[in-house]
């Protein structure tokens, strides 16, 4: 009598292990699928085909109600040549930036730099710092609004305690984007001044130490210690302070409607007014993917730039 080969007996086992593992993974596969469909249909839904859309409709003439109609190029033609308030607007938008930008990221370090200290209490200091960055906007623009009344508001009458009289802030075209620039960095130096304090909580205190022991001043420490190993945190600052200082709205929606005179009629808001006031979605998508492409170019230069400033250890 032949006994069975060892080998023999065990290939069923096998082939119902390898079922087994199978049916586990493909198990996996599905649950896994199952967790992030919801994400993934939220990204269709709500990002990805309003792109598609706002892609298509930046080539039509629609008003967001009746059928489009294809018009080609014409709304990119329009806005680099024939549209006076788009060029005005820019501008506006460039004069925003060149104030927000630098004043938020000085004032940041300087707070960063402050709160950096070892003294008690400072925790309080910093929360009071960043909690205008997650106030409501709507409200921010609200106070500050009141605040630059000429006759009732709280900065003209301290300049009035000391004998000088207040323009009218938002009312004037020579100050209404001050005013505006003001707000902003106010709201927005919280966010900043946190990533500066993590990047100076990052630098060895070894370096410091070192560079005392060899006689240099606090400014020498700042220029040839912190400020370099900082770059790398300024980098991604200028990044996304370019991104958001060229998409602000919500205080120039509620302190000042543009005006005066479209004095701070900035980009978004124009936008804004195309498609919601004159009813010309297709011209208003155009302007969209125009600022897209803005950003992008801007931010691929700042990405190429960065090796010539920006040191990492």
């Amino acid at each position: 009598m032949v006994e069975a080969s060892p080998v023999a007996t065990q290939v069923p086992v096998l082939t119902e292990t390898g079922r087994r593992r199978k049916r586990i993974k493909w198990r996996r596969h599905i649950e896994g699928w199952l967790f992030i469909g919801p994400v993934i249909l939220g990204i269709t839904v709500f990002q990805l085909a309003p792109i598609v859309v706002s892609i298509f409709a930046s080539f039509t003439d629609w008003n967001g109600l009746t059928s489009p109609e294809v018009v080609g190029i014409d709304n990119y033609q329009k806005l680099v040549s024939d549209d006076p308030f788009f060029r005005e607007t820019v501008r506006n938008t460039l004069y925003f930036v060149a104030g927000h930008i630098p004043l938020t990221i000085i004032m940041a370090m300087a707070l960063a730099l402050l709160c950096n200290s070892q003294m008690r209490g400072i925790s309080i200091f910093r929360t009071a710092y960043f909690i205008p960055a997650v106030s409501n906007v709507v409200a921010v623009s609200v106070v500050w609004f009141w605040f630059y009344q000429p006759r009732d508001g709280v900065l003209n009458g301290l300049l009035e305690q000391v004998g000088v009289d207040g323009p009218a802030w938002l009312s004037d075209i020579q100050w209404a984007m001050p005013a505006v620039i003001i707000v902003s960095v106010w709201q927005g130096v919280g966010y900043p001044m946190v990533i500066l304090l993590a990047g100076l909580q990052g630098i060895p205190d070894s370096l410091y130490d070192a560079s005392k022991v060899d006689g240099s001043t606090a400014r020498q420490r700042f220029f040839d210690i912190t400020l370099p190993l900082l770059t790398p945190t300024l980098f991604f600052l200028l990044i996304t302070q370019f991104i958001s200082s060229f998409q602000v709205f919500g205080i120039i929606f509620v302190m000042t409607h543009g005006g005066p005179a479209n004095a701070t009629s900035v980009y978004i808001y124009y936008l804004y007014e195309n498609a919601f006031s004159f009813g010309r979605m297709g011209y208003a998508s155009a302007m969209a993917w125009l600022l897209f492409i803005a950003i992008a170019l801007i931010t691929f230069i700042q990405w190429k730039l960065q090796k010539r400033w920006v040191f990492y250890e």
